[in-house]
């Protein structure tokens, strides 16, 4: 009885120390090192710090690169099919039995079986189950590399969406100040008698509009940090202290002269969710094969030992062995086979028209980027003569203001219109930046 505990107990431990393994070194993908750990509230950061964060953190990475060792253990899995199975098995039972005016007797029998199985031959169908999976996990790794891009473009976009936050409250602030100084001015002359009290009041009701626009910038450079926390997988009250990048024509500009039919093509040749499907595309043709080996005959070889005991002195034990070949032929299954092969092909059809519908779309979305980008790039260029034309406006609307030879309607538009230049100077800087990277996402070049 011991000796069987013994056994069961050394089956259990092989069997958890063979779940840890990896005989055919399937596991590939490692997880990311060098992550940064910088105190953000202090240190100034930039963007590749803030990426290599959030390559180590980011959830819905994580969740990918899981997905990507799932696949790698499947493939695992697949080979296994071409190793024999030996499984082992035992029993032991306390019985007895009394018969009229004799004695109890007591047993305990105890037996123990060891069998073996070995698929020899079955048309393909291990092979071909075998590639499936390794379609599978090239899909997946490919699927693993567009979270990547989308992570560091989600990423840089946070970033640079949170500096243009920032920006625009400097900007918002700077108009304060300057609605401010108008209100000071206008209240002045009132109080001497040079003008009506409309003036006062007016000047009055666009400074405290100015206030307003303040607090929502403010809100605005709140939102952008907590999603830019989020992304790093930090708490949203999370402070940064970020580099800005240089202002200056060269970093509004594309590396590459190519045109936008060539990047689509690069496009088709770098995109990983292109070759994610590709992947997908070819696993469905190998699923085909895999589903058709079912409907084909298989052989086996198989063997088994036994041990029992029942503990009588007449027969102490018994030994039994067995060894032979199994095959087996599927004749009829009520067209189940039918229609198993028949949903594979179908599937695998399915997968050549979602092949195409990608390429399609990455089309579309490349052309779509490089629309954004040439637009965004006009955009910079003209606000940035609207600001120089609406610093001016506002410099001599404010003198003629001051030696009385302008109104406060004169003085408030013009004052407005350089707040709305100098805020739309920070947005298009950011937007052609945005563009600029959202382009690079749809050529697959991150």
């Amino acid at each position: 009885m011991k000796q069987l505990v013994s056994v069961i107990f050394l089956m259990s431990f092989a069997w958890s120390a063979q779940a840890k393994l990896d005989p055919f070194s399937v596991y590939k993908l490692n997880v990311p090192e060098n992550c940064v750990d910088k105190s953000l509230d202090k240190e100034e950061i930039g963007l590749p710090e803030l990426i290599q964060m959030g390559i180590c953190t980011n959830p819905a990475l994580s969740r990918e690169y899981m997905s990507v060792k799932a696949s790698e253990a499947e493939v695992g899995q697949a080979k296994s099919e071409y190793l024999p199975n030996l499984s082992a098995s035992g029993s032991a039972t306390v019985s007895g039995s009394k018969y009229e005016k004799g004695k109890y007797d007591k047993r305990y029998p105890y037996s123990g079986n060891v069998g073996l199985d070995w698929l020899l031959f079955d048309f393909g169908g291990r092979s071909a189950r075998l590639e499936r999976m390794k379609a599978y996990l090239s899909s997946a790794e490919f699927n693993y590399n567009t979270q990547l891009q989308e992570t560091v473009l989600s990423i840089n976009n946070a970033y640079l969406k949170l500096l243009g936050a920032k920006e625009v409250l400097t900007s918002a602030k700077d108009s304060e100040k300057s609605y401010k100084k108008a209100y000071e001015e206008s209240r002045r002359k009132y109080d001497l008698g040079l003008v009506a009290l409309s003036d006062k009041l007016l000047a009055k009701t666009s400074y405290e509009q100015s206030k307003l626009a303040t607090i929502k910038a403010e809100n605005s450079v709140k939102q952008a940090q907590g999603n830019l926390a989020t992304l790093l997988n930090l708490s949203p009250d999370t402070s940064f202290n970020l580099k800005t990048p240089p202002k200056d024509k060269d970093i509004t500009k594309l590396e590459t002269s190519d045109s936008v039919e060539t990047m689509m093509t690069l496009a088709l040749e770098q995109r990983p969710e292109l070759k994610s499907k590709e992947s997908s595309v070819t696993a469905a043709k190998e699923n085909i094969s895999a589903v058709r080996s079912t409907t084909l005959p298989s052989l086996t070889a198989s063997g088994s030992a036994g041990y029992g005991d029942t503990w009588r002195k007449s027969n102490p034990y018994q030994l039994s062995t067995s060894a032979g070949l199994r095959l087996s032929v599927p004749l009829f299954t009520g067209f189940n086979d039918t229609y198993k092969v028949a949903a594979a092909e179908y599937q695998y059809r399915q997968a050549q028209y979602g092949l195409q519908e990608t390429q399609n779309s990455i089309r579309n979305e490349v052309w779509t980027a490089y629309q954004d980008y040439q637009t965004s790039v006009e955009a910079y260029k003209i606000s940035r003569a609207v600001l120089d034309s609406a610093k001016e406006n506002e410099r001599v609307a404010m003198k003629s203001y001051e030696v009385g030879k302008g109104d406060i309607l004169n003085l408030l538009t013009a004052t407005s219109q350089m707040s709305d230049a100098r805020q739309g100077l920070v947005n298009a800087f950011y937007s052609v930046l945005i563009s600029k990277a959202n382009l690079y996402r749809a050529i697959g070049r991150f």
